[in-house]
């Protein structure tokens, strides 16, 4: 987890605390770094200002602290303090340096069985411990384990409850972890010691094998496999089947006790060498380095550190403690001065310049118009689709790096060497651009100007999508992430919907609250943009790099099929099977208003959006000059026309988008495919390294 600089309104000092930097935040509270006059760091939690003035929230909070408290096993983390200064509530609590067990098993893969079995004994006999105090932690998972070089550490008591309290209400209201929460918590029924038993074993399965062993499509479906379904465990190694099954019984009468779990599991001697060597290890190591670098007073030099005027705050350190942040952070400002917003400078988007018309008179049909500019050889051959983003078009350069060019004259705006821009590049709210360099590290730039705004930490792989307020990516660990472009802060982590394929990176496309993604398995997943849900599923389509097109409410996907299915629930709406038996069958298609327009090979169709039919009927066909099977990249519409790449790449057709009328056929003398994108009445065409503008006709 990577520490953010304080923010404006956030405060310097808490008790005997000086804050540092921000941890994340969650649903209740935000969570800081801070220290002591000693140097002794302490995770900092605070209620947020809008629920301090909820008198149950606020007790809430109060007595996480002191259920944290009455345990004093050294499985858990400390509280050190807890106060209310200002009318809020805060809590102090031991900074732990270690990765949580969910960051660990993405990083370094499941563990050993003898690994395995000293977590368990080291779990089961904290869980004995807090059930000793009194207390049912109620909400045991990889994320509320961190692993330090003592061994696993439980945090996070937000929820915990006395051994014979009931839930807060039947309806919900007190959060259950899908997939880790007990049967008896998700029917809202009395929660008692086993419950922890249950959430132990869906743990150690995770522990074990890497993946959730109750998991489906959405929430409701998981909580329905927690109450109803068989636990999969087919990944766990059989010797750890047997002794974690007892554990997620049905019945809480048939759990073991958490003693009898840390006696069944007991380890072989050394197993407890993962918290001391290997790559775990050593990534503990690294975290506790960080930590002393942070403790350490100002004046004092650390080996390895880097002087500077602002400390800086590394994401080494877990520091969660008992707080359960809820929400990581993942970036640096390049501002180095005083804590400040990374995106309080960024201009509002700029007009975009519109190109005028050509008429018929100043070019009859059939004539090709003059180009508004270029072409230029300057793009990389082959390299990503050109994105217009207000007064400029972003291509990849030819000499490597994002290029931006302006839309009205083709001269270069900006340049950003750093960029590997076949990881992909987004534009937020048409304010920013996005772009990842060779090491991981994404960038964003003001999109008109090409100045530096921020950049990320190096995990980034490739970018997906971009919307007004966050950026969809994926990290090297096949991990999808949501990070809010204005604050930095990671709103929702989880794993990558399809596998990675060395054909090329999954396509995606967000609007109305969903993130619609295409795997290039064929898997099509539309995902909630708060939290990263899967809200429907669509297996079996395209495979060739299709990207989802979104409608008012509809998603439109290419592949064998042209499936249209409904944006909010993923029904289906309506599919057209491709008529060409070879190649990638339809293609990413373009919207246009009413209609949408897509080809299969030399095959090109407009269907009405406005049917609600399961069998189409196309507005108008026409076909294709060239021969081939075509290719996935999308057409483009300006004013009156539809531009085409020709099945072979040949050229480009040039159509009417209400008559199909042919009225000029567009060529460049390159080799490669024609990658087309238009807007502001302009339409550009790149192909083999060089890129042009041509105006388009009106309506």
């Amino acid at each position: 987890m990577t520490t953010q600089p304080l923010a404006t309104g956030d405060p310097l000092r808490l008790g005997p605390y000086r804050l540092l930097g921000v941890l994340g935040e969650g649903g209740m509270g935000k969570v800081y770094v801070g220290r002591d006059a000693s140097g002794a760091p302490a995770a900092v939690k605070v209620l947020r200002p809008e629920l301090a003035h909820d008198q149950h929230l606020a007790q809430r909070f109060v007595r996480e602290a002191d259920m944290a408290r009455a345990v004093t096993s050294h499985g858990v983390a400390r509280v050190l303090d807890a106060q209310t200064e200002g009318g809020r509530p805060w809590i102090a609590a031991e900074f732990l340096a270690g990765p949580t067990l969910d960051v660990a098993v993405r990083a370094y893969g499941p563990m050993d069985v003898p690994t395995v079995r000293a977590l368990a004994a080291q779990l089961a006999r904290t869980l004995h411990d807090i059930h000793a105090a009194g207390l049912v932690h109620r909400d045991l998972k990889p994320a509320n384990i961190v692993l330090t070089s003592t061994g696993p550490r439980i945090i996070d008591f937000g929820i915990a409850r006395p051994e014979h309290g009931l839930t807060l209400t039947t309806t919900g209201q007190i959060p259950v972890t899908p997939g880790y929460g007990a049967p008896e918590q998700v029917l809202g029924q009395r929660v008692g010691p086993a419950s922890d038993v249950f959430s132990l074993g869906a743990v150690l399965a995770y522990a074990a094998s890497g993946r959730r062993t109750f998991d489906a499509a959405h929430v409701a479906a998981v909580q329905y496999e927690v109450v109803h379904g068989t636990p999969d465990l087919s990944l766990v190694p059989p010797e750890l089947q047997e002794l974690i099954g007892p554990c997620l019984a049905k019945d809480p009468a048939f759990r073991p006790a958490p003693p009898q779990v840390a006696l069944a599991f007991a380890p072989p001697k050394g197993a407890d060498r993962a918290w001391r060597k290997g790559p775990l290890a050593e990534d503990i190591k690294r975290r506790e380095t960080a930590t002393k670098r942070l403790a350490a007073p100002e004046e004092t030099a650390v080996p390895g550190a880097r002087p500077s005027r602002r400390r800086f705050l590394t994401g080494a350190a877990v520091g969660v403690a008992v707080l359960g942040t809820g929400g990581g952070a993942g970036a640096w400002w390049l501002n180095r001065g005083e804590p400040k917003s990374p995106t309080a400078d960024v201009p509002p988007a700029v007009p975009t310049p519109e190109a005028a018309f050509v008429s018929i008179i100043d070019s009859p049909y059939g004539e090709v118009p003059k180009p508004l500019w270029g072409p230029q050889d300057v793009t990389a051959a082959d390299g990503e689709l050109p994105l217009p983003v207000r007064d400029v078009v972003i291509v990849q350069a030819r000499t490597g790096g994002l290029l931006a060019l302006s839309v009205t004259t083709g001269k270069e705006r900006w340049r950003a060497k750093e960029i590997d821009a076949d990881a992909g590049y987004v534009s937020v709210a048409d304010r920013l651009v996005v772009g990842v360099d060779k090491n991981g590290v994404a960038h964003a730039f003001v999109a008109s100007t090409g100045k530096p705004v921020w950049q990320t930490q190096n995990d980034v792989d490739d970018l997906l999508a971009a919307d007004d307020t966050h950026v969809y990516l994926v990290s090297k660990d096949n991990e999808l992430r949501a990070v809010n472009a204005w604050t930095l802060a990671t709103t929702w982590t989880r794993p990558m919907t399809s596998p990675r394929s060395h054909n090329g990176p999954a396509k995606a496309a967000v609007g109305r609250k969903r993130l619609v993604i295409h795997g290039r398995d064929g898997y099509v997943a539309g995902l909630y943009t708060e939290t990263g849900e899967t809200d429907w599923e669509v297996k079996n389509l395209g495979t060739d790099g299709q990207a989802p097109v979104l409608g008012d409410n509809t998603a439109y996907l290419g592949g064998r099929k042209l499936t249209a299915r409904r944006l909010d629930r993923g029904d289906f709406l309506w599919e057209e099977e491709a008529k060409n038996d070879t190649g990638p069958g339809w293609s990413t298609p373009a919207l246009d208003g009413d209609y949408i327009i897509a080809a299969d090979g030399y095959n090109i169709y407009r269907y009405s959006t406005m049917l609600d039919i399961r069998f189409p009927v196309s507005d108008w066909y026409d076909v294709l000059d060239g021969t081939g099977v075509g290719n996935v990249n999308p057409p483009v519409v300006a004013g009156s026309t539809v531009w085409l790449h020709a099945p072979d790449n040949s050229h480009v057709q040039v159509i009417h988008k209400t008559t199909h009328e042919h009225l000029f056929v567009a060529k460049m003398q390159r080799e490669g495919a024609y990658q087309l994108a238009s807007d502001g009445n302009r339409v550009f065409i790149a192909r083999g390294g060089r890129i042009y503008a041509m105006p388009a006709y009106g309506q």
